[in-house]
């Protein structure tokens, strides 16, 4: 049985998405600073971001566009209706995730928002295909929608109930949002920089907005670093080379490092209980891509074996080659 990280180029990439999870780990603590330390509002926080890897990714793909050969990849209707739908996403997936840090903080958001979002991309594929979510997916939710029930019922038990609901369901939206990005930007052809276009169009979307309840500006380091967008390039990087499963599964490390760091640095505690649901949703989607990482490999050996037409039982030898 072949590994999904056999090749020196995958183990790479592996190691470039585990970098940016931990990377995107900082978010919501990098985000709690800027607003502790300015007076940027979460329509801010996320308007930076944007703008700033917007620029950043315009300016590697102008450094870059000598290296880029062969025909141009035609704008059609539908792919120009994806990468709107990919730029909105964004622009929701950052403003709630934002609003829900500063209502609920960084410990709820990320769990919330990150550990639900691939469950959201899966069931999306599966209604997208004009089919129901198989069971291992429908179980999944369920496990997952119980472990969000204990880590968001306990924590508003124990604090402000109203306040972290609230924050909760921004960060449901969050997850939308990061669902729309995913599942719109994968039929994207290759060949068109949607990740550039993604950021820019979702500055953009935010920009009349942000002018209408007034943008702040800041000369904050941390709120004007690039981190935030060299964790999105990283990941981007690793998927080049990554099975998509593996990724998702590598990705889990975003919220435990929030979790984490919240803990350590801004005194956030969950109960023993709301970890436990934290947990618990972390396991569904993990659990779901370990499936799906044995259906894949399942169905290439069942398709080597058809291949070699001996008749042995076992799948054809390739020659070795050295990556």
């Amino acid at each position: 049985m072949s590994s999904p990280l056999a090749s020196p180029a995958s183990r790479r990439g592996f190691l470039l998405v585990v970098l940016a999870a931990l990377c995107w780990g900082t978010s919501g603590v990098s985000g709690r600073i800027v607003a502790e330390r300015t007076d940027l509002g979460p329509l801010d926080i996320a308007w930076h971001r944007m703008a700033i890897g917007a620029v950043v990714l315009l300016a590697g793909t102008a450094l870059t566009r000598h290296r880029r050969r062969g025909p141009r990849t035609p704008l059609t209707r539908s792919t120009t209706v994806r990468l709107v739908l990919v730029g909105s996403g964004l622009a929701a997936y950052q403003l709630a995730y934002f609003a829900a840090v500063a209502t609920a903080g960084v410990s709820i958001a990320t769990l919330v928002a990150l550990g639900l979002a691939p469950l959201l991309i899966a069931v999306g594929a599966a209604l997208l295909g004009h089919g129901h979510p198989d069971r291992a997916t429908v179980v999944a939710l369920v496990v997952a929608l119980t472990g969000l029930v204990l880590l968001v019922g306990i924590t508003a038990g124990a604090d402000t109930g109203t306040t972290v609901v609230l924050g909760a369901l921004m960060a449901v939206g969050s997850a939308l949002g990061y669902a729309m990005v995913t599942l719109a930007g994968a039929g994207v052809p290759a060949g068109i920089p949607v990740t550039l276009v993604g950021f820019a169009g979702g500055a953009l979307l935010l920009t009349p907005v942000a002018l209408i309840v007034g943008l702040r500006f800041t000369t904050e380091p941390v709120a004007l670093g690039v981190l935030l967008y060299l964790a999105y390039a990283l990941f981007f990087a690793g998927l080049k080379t990554v099975p998509g499963a593996v990724a998702s599964i590598v990705t889990l490390l975003e919220p435990l490092t929030a979790t984490a760091l919240a803990t350590a640095f801004l005194g956030e505690r969950l109960s023993p209980g709301a970890l436990a649901g934290g947990l618990l949703v972390l396991a569904a989607v993990a659990g779901l891509y370990v499936r799906r990482i044995r259906e894949a490999d399942s169905t290439a050996r069942a398709a080597a074996w058809a291949a070699s037409g001996d008749g042995s039982g076992s799948p054809a030898i390739a020659p070795r080659t050295e990556a």
